[in-house]
C-alpha cells in the first residue's frame, strides 16, 4: 500500500513554540512537509534557518487577517489598499523562506463589490509572484460571512482570474460541514486543486475520530495518484505528539 506524506499545520501542531522550533519538531515526528498560518512576528532567516536544517519544505502561509474577526481583506472593498499590502507582504516572506504556496485570504464580505475586489486581488498577486496563490472556501459555522463559501464558488473564480498558478485549497473539514460529498469533489475538483487539509467532522480534532472516515478518503487520494503531502490543519487539544496516531494507519 503507498503511505501517503502529511503536512504538519503549525498553526494549530506545536503551536505553544517559537515557529522555528516547531518546524525542528515536525521533522522529529515524521512530517514531511510544514505549512503555517501568520508567521509574520517570527524573522524570516530564522524560518529559513530551521527549514535548511531539517529539509522540510515550507508547503504555504497565509495573507494577513487584517485584524481580528476579519478572516483577510482580499474581497473587501473598501480595503483595497490593506488587501494589496498584506498579499506584498507575504510574497516578500515567501520569497524568503521559499514557501511554496500562498493562501489568499477573502474576508468577511458579500455582494457583487466584494467579487470583483477579490478577483482584482487575485489578478494583482498573480503578477507578483509565479509562486501558487491558493484560495479556499471556509464553512459559515466557524466563519460566518466568510466571502468564499463553497468549492463551486471558488472555481468560478479560478476560471474567471484564468492564471495557471490559482489553484484550489480543498480542506475536507470545510468541504465536509458545507457540502458534505468530500470524495466525489475530490475526485471531480483533483486538477484545480493546489493542496489538500483535514482534520476530524466536526469538531476539528484528530482525522481519526468525527464523522468523515478518514480511511475512505486516504484510499480514494491514493487511487488518484495523490502524491504531495496532505496538510494536518487539526486542533490537538493537549501535546501535538499525543494525537498523532492516525499517522501509523494512514
Amino acid at each position: 500500500m503507498t503511505r501517503l506524506r502529511f503536512s504538519a499545520n503549525l498553526g494549530f501542531l506545536w503551536n505553544d513554540l517559537p515557529l522555528p522550533d516547531a518546524i525542528r519538531r515536525a521533522e522529529v515526528a515524521g512530517f514531511a512537509a510544514v505549512e503555517c498560518h501568520w508567521p509574520y512576528d517570527t524573522d524570516p532567516t530564522e524560518v529559513s534557518d530551521a527549514l535548511t536544517e531539517t529539509g522540510l519544505p515550507m508547503l504555504g502561509i497565509n495573507t494577513a487577517t487584517g485584524g481580528t474577526g476579519h478572516f483577510g481583506l482580499s474581497a473587501c472593498p473598501h480595503q483595497i489598499d490593506d488587501a494589496r499590502v498584506a498579499i506584498e507582504q507575504a510574497v516578500g516572506y515567501a520569497e524568503v523562506i521559499d514557501a511554496q504556496a500562498i493562501h489568499i485570504m477573502a474576508g468577511v464580505a458579500e455582494g457583487p463589490a466584494a467579487r470583483d475586489a477579490f478577483l482584482s486581488n487575485l489578478q494583482f498577486a498573480a503578477g507578483l509572484t509565479d509562486r501558487t496563490l491558493l484560495i479556499e472556501p471556509l464553512n459559515a459555522f466557524d466563519v460566518p460571512g466568510y466571502f468564499l463559501q463553497t468549492t463551486d464558488q471558488a472555481m468560478g473564480v479560478i476560471e474567471e482570474v484564468g492564471v495557471p498558478n490559482l489553484k484550489l485549497m480543498f480542506d475536507c473539514y470545510h468541504v465536509a460541514r458545507t457540502e458534505g460529498d468530500v470524495i466525489p469533489r475530490l475526485e471531480k475538483l483533483l486538477p484545480v486543486i493546489g493542496h489538500i487539509q483535514i482534520a476530524s467532522v466536526p469538531d476539528r480534532t484528530a482525522p481519526d475520530t468525527g464523522t468523515l472516515d478518514y480511511q475512505q478518503v486516504f484510499a480514494a487520494l491514493r487511487s488518484l495518484g495523490w502524491s504531495r503531502p496532505i496538510g494536518a490543519e487539526y486542533k490537538p487539544g493537549g501535546a501535538t505528539e499525543a494525537s498523532l496516531g492516525w499517522k501509523k494507519t494512514a
